[in-house]
């Protein structure tokens, strides 16, 4: 059974940074596309970010710079290093996973077919 747990959320100023925790079970992430998404209140889930089973990473433009993926293939976790918040990146956000993903489809939330809870993210002006 594939469990997806994220971790790490909170409230932080704008200017601070975070770092969201997925940590799952029932999966080996080295074998997958894992991928970050957001949702703010009153909008579609949108991509953040994405790493693929071989190490690649991609980034929606409005993150780029500010966000880093990466995955601890020994703890079986990913993580997104925020930092430079800004209150536009409030939201809750979710990790999912999936395999085979190809690169032009990486950012498409219904290509994932596992999900983790969510974790909030606030990021007061």
């Amino acid at each position: 059974q594939v469990q997806l747990v994220e971790s790490g959320g909170g409230l932080v100023q704008a200017g601070g940074s975070l770092r969201l925790s997925c940590a799952a079970s029932g999966v080996t992430l080295s074998m997958y596309t894992m991928g970050w998404f957001r949702q703010a209140p009153g909008k579609e889930r949108e991509f953040v970010a994405a790493i693929s089973w071989s190490g690649g990473t991609y980034y929606a433009d409005s993150v780029k710079g500010r966000f880093t993926i990466s995955r601890d293939n020994a703890k079986n976790t990913l993580y997104l290093q925020m930092n430079s918040l800004e209150p536009e990146d409030t939201a809750v956000y979710y990790c999912a996973a999936e395999r085979g993903i190809p690169s032009y489809y990486i950012g498409l939330d219904y290509k994932y077919g596992y999900w983790g809870q969510g974790t909030q993210v606030t990021v007061s002006s």
